[in-house]
């Protein structure tokens, strides 16, 4: 299993830009760029209520990491893989990566989705998005002193890109290609911010 994190970002911005942390007069003319992003190149989907989707999904998260005992610092979390993710590696033309050893990461302040987030939650039907089926591991949010039995149990998701592009409507198709971290500190990135 793999012993650390890593942050994936476009190379044109710095790490850890979360489109939570943006005031809500800011969040038209930030979603009008990413969408022009993807005019060259970018193979992310940001749609007119991605903010409103995530947000809920955060929420809904952070409420159950607190419930399993975390101590969030931050109402929106760090984003991280575990290990690495060859797929979201090539969302952009140019991309950049931040790496943190598991060992440095503070229990209080780490979370573990399978897979990623908005999938997780389950949130995605109320935005249009297909019903993936269900998983035991949905709805839920991991603790650091979990994740061994976590992977133990329900190994880790293929990264493997399927036969054709990858990345066409891979918001519609179900996604379980890597295991979501959440860091709800900035301690562990205050480098970088």
């Amino acid at each position: 299993m793999f012993d650390y994190i890593t942050h994936y970002y476009p190379a044109e911005d710095p790490p850890f830009r979360n489109l939570s942390d943006a005031p809500d007069e800011d969040i038209p003319a930030i979603l009008d760029a990413l969408a022009a992003r993807r005019l060259s190149g970018s193979k992310r989907v940001f749609g007119r209520r991605y903010v409103q989707f995530r947000r809920l999904t955060e929420e809904k998260m952070r409420s159950l990491f607190v419930q399993a005992g975390g101590r969030p610092v931050r109402k929106a979390p760090h984003y991280f893989i575990l290990g690495k993710s060859d797929w979201f590696a090539n969302l952009y033309a140019n991309t950049r990566n931040v790496r943190l050893p598991l060992k440095q990461l503070d229990p209080d302040t780490t979370s573990f989705t399978y897979p990623d987030s908005v999938v997780s939650m389950r949130l995605g039907p109320a935005f249009g998005l297909p019903v993936d089926p269900v998983r035991p591991y949905h709805e839920k949010v991991f603790r650091l002193s979990e994740l061994d039995s976590v992977v133990s149990e329900y190994g880790l998701p293929n990264d493997t890109p399927e036969e054709g592009d990858a990345y066409a409507d891979y918001h519609l198709k179900e996604f379980e290609r890597y295991i979501e971290a959440q860091i709800w500190a900035d301690d562990p990135v205050a480098e970088w911010l």
